[in-house]
C-alpha cells in the first residue's frame, strides 16, 4: 500500500482522514502543527494526538519530508539546495539570507515549458509539476527552516502552469494551521497565463509579479513566447482593477539587456503603461546564460531607470544579484542540471 503524504495536505483533508476513526478537528490541529511548525518527521514523535490515532496514521500516511540531495554555498551567503522527487524528477531551492529577512526561492515545477531563451530552465526542458507538498518542503527541510520570514515563487517553473498546487501551497504558508507567514511576505511570480492569474488576484491574498521584458508586445513575445496567446496588456489591466487588500503588492519585474531593452523609448512606454497604476516595478540585471551577445545593463543604468519612474511616481527598486557564482540567480536554475 502506498503511503500518503501528510506534507502537502491542509487541515481539512486531514480532518477527513481522520474523521472516520472517531478524531476531532483538533487532532487535525496537533497533526499539522506536527508536520508545519515542528517539522516532525516520524509520526511517534507527533505531540498532543492519542496512541491510537498514532497507530491509525501510520497505517495510512506518512509525514512526507524528505531531505535535499546537494547544496551549494554562495559567496554572499545564499544557498542552493538540489532536490528530488520520488520518480527522480530534479528541482532547486535558494535561501537568501539579509539581516532579518530571510527568504527562500522555490520552484513549481521541474524545468519548464514556457521556452523564454535568458531562462536556463526553460532550457532544461519541462520534467513535470510539484506537489503542494514538494513545494513546502522546500522550505521545511532546509537547515534554516524556522528562520523563514518571506517565500517566493521564482524557481523553476511557471506557477500559473502548475496552479492548483500552487494555490494550494501558498493556502498552507498563510494558514495559521500552517506555516502562518503573513500572505504580504509571499509572492508568486509568472509570465503571464491569464486563466491562473484570474484565479490567483481572485482567489489569494499573496504578492503577484509579472515577468515583463519589454513594454513593446512584438519585442516581448521574442523574450516571453507566452505574451502570443496572453498579451501582456490584458494582465497589466487585470492587475490594475484588482480591488487590493493592505500591504499586498503587485509588481512587474524588468530584467534590463544592455541595448535591448533600455532605450529612453522602453523607459517612456514603461512609464506611460504604469503610471498611476499603483503596480510596482523590480528591475532585476541579466545574468548570461552563455549567450555571449547579450548582457546585462550597466548599474548606472538601472538606476537611471529607477530615478526617472519614481519620479513619474511609480515605485520601483533594483534589485541586487544574489547567488550568481553557484548558477542560483534569477534565470540560472538547473544550469547544472542534465
Amino acid at each position: 500500500m502506498v503511503l500518503k503524504n501528510l506534507c502537502g495536505l491542509t487541515a481539512d483533508e486531514i480532518y477527513d482522514l481522520i474523521k472516520a476513526f472517531g478524531f476531532t478537528y483538533t487532532h487535525a490541529l496537533s497533526i499539522s502543527n506536527s508536520i508545519y511548525k515542528k517539522r516532525q518527521r516520524e509520526i511517534s514523535e507527533f505531540g498532543k494526538i492519542p496512541k491510537k490515532l498514532k497507530k491509525e496514521l501510520s497505517l495510512i500516511v506518512q509525514p512526507g519530508l524528505f531531505n535535499y540531495k546537494t547544496s551549494e554555498l554562495s559567496a554572499d551567503n545564499s544557498v542552493k539546495y538540489l532536490f528530488q522527487t520520488e520518480s527522480s524528477k530534479n528541482f532547486e531551492a535558494v535561501y537568501l539570507p539579509d539581516g532579518k529577512r530571510h527568504t527562500v526561492c522555490v520552484s513549481t515545477q521541474s524545468g519548464c515549458r514556457m521556452g523564454c531563451p535568458f531562462c536556463v530552465s526553460g532550457r532544461y526542458g519541462f520534467h513535470g509539476n510539484l506537489s503542494a507538498g514538494e513545494i513546502i518542503n522546500q522550505i521545511l527541510s532546509i537547515p534554516s527552516a524556522e528562520k523563514i520570514t518571506h517565500v517566493v515563487f521564482m524557481g523553476m517553473g511557471e506557477p500559473m502552469d502548475n496552479y492548483e498546487n500552487v494555490l494550494k501551497a501558498a493556502n498552507i504558508l498563510t494558514s495559521q494551521w500552517g506555516l502562518a507567514l503573513s500572505s504580504k511576505n509571499v509572492t508568486v511570480s509568472t509570465v503571464g497565463i491569464k486563466p491562473g492569474i484570474e484565479k490567483f488576484l481572485a482567489e489569494s491574498g499573496c504578492n503577484l509579479t509579472l515577468s515583463l521584458h519589454s513594454p513593446f508586445p512584438e519585442e516581448r513575445q521574442k523574450f516571453v513566447p507566452a505574451e502570443k496567446k496572453y498579451p501582456f496588456y490584458d494582465l497589466i489591466n487585470l492587475m490594475k482593477i484588482t480591488k487590493m487588500k493592505k500591504g499586498r503588492r503587485l509588481s512587474v519585474a524588468y530584467v534590463m539587456i544592455s541595448g535591448v531593452n533600455d532605450s529612453d523609448e522602453h523607459l517612456a512606454e514603461l512609464t506611460a503603461i504604469l503610471k498611476g497604476s499603483g503596480i510596482r516595478v523590480n528591475l532585476l540585471p541579466y545574468h548570461n546564460t552563455n549567450n555571449e551577445a547579450m548582457n546585462s545593463s550597466s548599474p548606472a543604468k538601472m538606476n537611471y531607470f529607477k530615478h526617472n519612474l519614481v519620479i513619474s511616481g511609480i515605485s520601483a527598486s533594483v534589485r541586487k544579484t544574489r547567488g550568481e557564482d553557484i548558477s542560483a540567480a534569477c534565470g540560472l536554475l538547473a544550469a547544472n542540471l542534465r
